[in-house]
């Protein structure tokens, strides 16, 4: 049987993931619908507005891609999500970040930065996948609340208890890999520093070397004339050398970069504010472009989508929850977040309506690698459940009853990759940009990287690196 024979998830033997930081889909694709004209997308419309003091504030074109600091990072705890969503009203954004502004002693500050968006020229890379891919219009946040509940539903299908942040992100929960180990089926964790999957399941909190690995490793080049370039270091293993390669396993997870400071300019890129979404487009190009130039590219599905929706607009009122372990306290999906669906597979310029949330992710994969896994041992299908410490945990209810994207790979034949030179083009002005700004002023780049606070989610990722390497886990390896 061909690959062109086997329908629907049969046809994917790489599943690539990368999960992006707090930002609503208005906020990041609502433009489509706005100014695209695209009406099969469900995004902003003209007239959308929040009130707050006797003022309306419209939706609008953000005038910066970054923001000044991160004292203008909008709330996103449990209780500012309720509020944001005022049962279903979508009204409470302006207001709430008018809160959140005054008391955090911000000057000045503007409660209609949340209702602003980003459109095509400030995101070229995402346009181009709305352009030649998928769009996943009803993808919502699994918690009404913040970044890590929302992570482990994608690594374990439930949110540990609580839809807010603990201040150390360190948990006991049985992931979705666990099942891939027990079926044979190989995977990698990709990051620029410790990698998330060793904060949420202590069996892989220290060791597993091999199956953790850096997204890229750069080393600074100098040329004649001055000009420092970055250059991938071809001495060690990464995401990039592996789908160069055709060495990709079958499942990979690629983390962004949360909070790297340091002497060869790579800034934080995976979207939570104040980061510049440049800089999270450029992540995601060289993700995508990886896979595209790689000898894996008809085999592939590379995902994209945000863990939550870090305060902004949307305007689709989250839906009541489905079935949960734990359903006195997730009661309702959280805010739609962007997602993408990039594959040769998949219609260029097609939208998928289903309802999604991140327990979307391990239905996937273990439909499509563990379905015997799954009929042996998490009684998903009815099947007995294995009780020793380490072998898979049963499924959650909430995967259990996730759509998975199967329904998406609708063509009967990949096709090859769409053009890209004019990404790479963008891409390469971008970095080259930088690397000159860095040689012209390495050590003043350090001071202003380093002499800020920190964001929650900075903070508490610091803490819990702390805690990782005091439990044995090398410093300087994923």
């Amino acid at each position: 049987m061909t690959i062109a024979e086997v329908g629907g998830l049969g046809r994917i033997e790489h599943i690539v993931v990368l999960m992006l930081e707090n930002r609503s889909f208005d906020h990041m694709l609502g433009y489509l619908s706005l100014e695209r004209g695209r009406d099969d997308v469900d995004g902003l419309a003209p007239g959308m507005a929040n009130d707050h003091g006797g003022r309306r504030y419209p939706v609008h074109r953000l005038p910066a891609t970054y923001f000044p600091n991160e004292l203008w990072d909008p709330e996103h705890t449990a209780p500012a999500t309720d509020r944001q969503i005022n049962g279903g009203a979508m009204d409470g954004f302006s207001a709430m970040y008018a809160e959140t502004l005054a008391a955090r002693g911000v000057q000045d500050g503007d409660p209609g930065v949340v209702m602003g968006y980003y459109n095509a020229s400030d995101l070229p890379v995402f346009d181009h996948f709305a352009e030649q891919f998928c769009v996943c219009d009803h993808w919502h946040s699994s918690v009404a609340g913040a970044t890590w509940p929302n992570r482990l539903y994608a690594l374990t299908g439930g949110g540990a208890g609580s839809r807010d942040d603990p201040k150390v992100p360190i948990y006991h929960q049985q992931s979705f890999v666990r099942h891939l180990d027990a079926a044979d089926v190989t995977w990698r964790w990709y990051s620029h520093d410790v990698a998330t999957l060793r904060l949420a399941d202590a069996k892989y909190r220290v060791g597993h070397r091999e199956h953790f690995a850096y997204v890229q490793k750069l080393k600074l080049v100098f040329k004649t004339r001055g000009r420092g370039l970055l250059y991938l270091n071809e001495d060690a293993a990464s995401f990039l050398e592996d789908a160069a390669y055709g060495q990709l396993p079958a499942v990979s997870w690629v983390d962004p970069n949360f909070k790297d400071f340091n002497l060869i300019g790579s800034p934080p890129n995976d979207d939570h504010p104040p980061s510049d979404v440049t800089h999270g487009q450029e992540l995601a190009l060289l993700v995508y472009n990886a896979l595209a130039s790689g000898p894996l590219w008809d085999s592939t599905l590379l995902l994209v989508f945000y863990d939550e929706h870090g305060g902004f607009f949307d305007h689709v009122a989250p839906p009541k929850g489905p079935p949960d372990d734990d359903p006195a306290t997730f009661t309702t999906y959280g805010v739609r977040v962007p997602a993408f669906v990039v594959s040769p597979w998949v219609k260029p310029r097609s939208v998928c309506h289903t309802l999604f949330d991140h327990a979307t992710i391990p239905k996937t994969i273990l439909e499509r690698f563990c379905r015997t896994e799954l009929d042996a041992s998490s009684g998903l299908r009815g099947g007995p459940h294995r009780r020793g410490r380490l072998d898979p945990h049963h499924l959650s209810r909430r995967i259990a009853g996730a759509a998975d994207l199967g329904e998406v790979l609708t063509l009967s034949e990949p096709r090859p990759a769409p053009d890209r030179r004019a990404l790479v083009d963008w891409f390469v002005n971008e970095q080259g940009a930088r690397a000159r700004r860095l040689l012209d002023d390495p050590a003043g780049t350090l001071r202003k990287a380093t002499a800020h606070s920190l964001t929650d989610l900075q903070s508490g990722l610091l803490a819990a690196h702390k805690h990782l390497h005091d439990q044995g886990h090398p410093v300087g390896h994923p």
